[in-house]
């Protein structure tokens, strides 16, 4: 009955999704948030919200346009879920606006399929990637995706190697040019930290371990899958299901190096790994066990509320 909702592409499903996110949202805030209540603060977690809500649709947008999942909404709602089951990945502002950038460097690397305007794309999807980078550095990691796009690809024109990192400095150009008329100094605007932790101490907790156990375990059962699968797929679309899997190990990469590890760093893996889940849901022959497997992805993110 479950997979059945979400079976189908429907209207009903993105309101779903979206009281799902406004619920994790509110109990980040009630749980996270120390600051006195005023219009400021309220409208800035109306944006965050609406980013978010920004984002689903575009992971959507980008499963549907390449044919990723058997347009269902399985993605969309494990998105909201995984929000839900770590609400600290939406107490970051940073992270949630270089995750939205992310998703848009994505979305321009996967159109590459069409080998049309791949100039035009190779530049928009470094560039955004520059971007997230500037909010949270350790971003840049997926600047290797564009590359390893052209690879998969098997582009050899010389001119659409160099694009990508003239659109990378196209972004440290702009974000020079705003620090200087903004701060009067050349550098000022470039608040980066890119440092690297590996205490994972702060992951210590119940509620923690049985999120990330229920990330990894079905992230990685269905990674399993997803790969035998990939033989499967039409010529033209192989290369695609193989950016989403890297753009989760950059992902998950990402997570292991996290200078501040809070939780928030996660958001990142969310994407990707939702796609792969939904594959793996897709192709469970066992009606009894498709439901067990997805009954247990929505009822744990409630369950680590009370936590």
């Amino acid at each position: 009955m479950i997979t059945s909702i979400f079976s189908k592409s429907k209207s009903i499903n993105f309101i779903i999704v979206f009281f799902i996110m406004l619920l994790a949202f509110l109990i980040a805030r009630v749980k996270l948030v120390k600051e006195p209540i005023t219009l400021i603060l309220v409208l800035k977690q109306i944006v965050l919200l609406f980013v978010c809500y920004i984002s689903v649709l575009l992971l959507n947008f980008i499963v549907s346009k390449n044919n990723l999942t058997m347009k269902n909404n399985y993605e969309i709602l494990l998105f909201s879920l995984f929000l839900l089951l770590i609400v600290h990945t939406t107490s970051n502002t940073n992270i949630i606006f270089s995750n939205f950038f992310i998703l848009l460097g994505l979305r321009r690397i996967m159109s590459l399929r069409s080998q049309k305007d791949v100039t035009k794309k190779l530049f928009d999807a470094a560039f955004w990637v520059a971007i997230a980078s500037l909010f949270y550095f350790w971003t840049i990691l997926f600047f290797v995706l564009i590359i390893i796009s052209l690879i998969l690809y098997t582009d050899n024109k010389l001119r659409h190697w160099i694009i990508p990192f003239i659109g990378v400095i196209s972004v440290f150009v702009i974000s020079i040019s705003a620090s200087v008329i903004i701060y009067d100094s050349f550098f000022e605007i470039f608040d980066i930290t890119p440092g690297i932790s590996y205490d994972f101490s702060s992951y210590n907790s119940l509620k923690y371990m049985i999120a990330i156990t229920l990330l990894l375990s079905f992230g990685i059962w269905s990674s399993i899958f997803y790969l035998q699968n990939i033989k499967k797929k039409k010529k033209a679309f192989r290369a695609s299901f193989k950016i989403i899997i890297i753009a989760a190990v950059i992902a998950f990469l990402i997570v292991l190096q996290a200078p501040e590890k809070n939780g928030s760093e996660f958001l990142f893996m969310f994407a990707p790994l939702t796609i792969i889940i939904s594959s793996y849901i897709e192709i469970i022959q066992e009606k009894w066990f498709k439901e067990v497997f997805l009954s247990l992805l929505i009822v744990i993110p409630f369950i680590t509320l009370l936590l």
